[in-house]
């Protein structure tokens, strides 16, 4: 008896050794999106992205040696069911950060919950209250690859004070993302000599806003500037050219997307917008440090035939930016969570797809203006804006 007792507590022993290590083979990443709902045009190519990346990072030997495991789930636009699918990852899967979601109001029901299990979480979401703790300061744990929309905001206010715009409608959505416009719009206005006439808000899910375009039109502003994502920018621009309105219309830094060119018809012709560099690649300088990361992804994501399904658009790049970012700072730090938080807290000088990423304790996107260009839809596809 006391010879089995002894192999038990061997053997009991050598499993209590192995265990550990056998958790160490793979990085765990959890990632969600939304793969169903108003926004799955955008989170399943994001996917699909996510899982590009991922493999290109695995292909060449994963991290310090080490292959990442990457966890995917579908948010499906819902805050509850999101801030479930992060308990999970945090307390059951015991990913080491998470990648995503979609959307901001997503984004802001669980900025609380990475942060009370102190997770570092990358998000793919265009609104700034996701990373903004007390009045401006970033939030501890969250972080995200797509421009703020204040940095989008100024990159359109610079562009309007140029072309001697000053004077403008403003129409935004009634949700996180269309709020957080026109809270920074109210705000850099006055900076830029930009003064706001007229506002209306819609539903993300109207179909006709032609009664938001004839209230603004009475104002007799210079430009009508739209804060929204997915097809109710379509809309905007096809009930401006029924109107008859003879106006400049602007749309915010979540349309730049052949889709919505495809949804809008002709009425896109003109339309300009701020952007990401991706998706006027070709026209950038062989200079700009971008375009080598830019033409690598965009082979990539074709030879995979993504873009048959899903062509590039500005969203495009976000998780690739996300995850090489948090890739860097585990080959930096390890997978101990303070020490990731703040090894991707003190990134410099990531040459991504979406910008140069300087990110600081003040300000977790660490993008610029500098990050954006502005485009145009000319003869049906975009182009730099004139």
């Amino acid at each position: 008896m006391t010879m089995m007792r002894a192999l038990l507590t061997s053997l009991m022993l050598l499993t209590l050794i192995t265990t550990p290590a056998l958790a160490e083979d793979t990085i765990k990443l959890g990632a969600m999106f939304d793969l169903s709902g108003r926004a799955a045009f955008i989170g399943t190519p994001t996917r699909l992205v996510a899982e590009m990346v991922v493999e290109k990072i695995n292909a060449e030997g994963g991290i310090n040696g080490r292959k990442i495991e990457l966890i995917i789930a579908d948010t499906n636009a819902d805050p509850a069911k999101t801030v479930s699918i992060v308990k999970k990852f945090i307390h059951k899967d015991r990913v080491v950060a998470i990648i995503g979601p979609t959307m901001t109001d997503t984004g802001m029901a669980v900025k609380k919950v990475v942060d009370a299990g102190k997770t570092p979480i990358f998000m793919t979401v265009g609104g700034d209250p996701v990373i903004m703790g007390g009045k401006y300061g970033p939030y501890a744990w969250v972080f995200k690859s797509p421009q703020r929309s204040s940095t989008a905001v100024e990159r359109l206010f610079v562009y309007l004070k140029e072309k001697g715009l000053t004077k403008i409608a403003l129409l935004s959505a009634a949700d996180g993302f269309g709020k957080d416009g026109v809270h920074w719009m109210a705000e850099l206005a006055p900076k830029y000599g930009i003064e706001i006439i007229a506002r209306e808000s819609f539903g993300t899910r109207d179909t006709d806003m032609t009664a938001q375009l004839t209230n603004v039109k009475r104002g007799k502003p210079q430009a009508l500037v739209a804060w929204t994502i997915g097809p109710a920018g379509s809309i905007i621009a096809k009930n401006t050219v029924q109107l008859g309105i003879d106006l400049p219309l602007f749309q915010c830094h979540g349309l730049p997307d052949p889709k919505y060119i495809e949804l809008a018809g002709t009425a896109s012709e003109g339309n300009r917008m701020p952007s990401t560099k991706l998706m006027v690649a070709d026209q950038l300088p062989d200079s700009d440090p971008q375009k080598p990361v830019i033409r690598e992804f965009i082979t990539m994501y074709r030879d995979k035939g993504y873009d048959k399904q899903f062509p590039i658009n500005t969203h495009s790049g976000y998780a690739w930016d996300a995850i090489m970012i948090v890739a860097d700072a585990i080959r930096k730090a390890g997978t101990d969570q303070e020490a990731l938080r703040q090894a991707i807290e003190d990134t410099t000088g990531y040459v991504g797809i979406s910008g140069i990423y300087t990110i600081t304790p003040e300000d977790h996107n660490g993008l610029g203006v500098d990050s954006m260009v502005m485009v145009q839809v000319k003869n049906g596809v975009f182009t730099m804006a004139e």
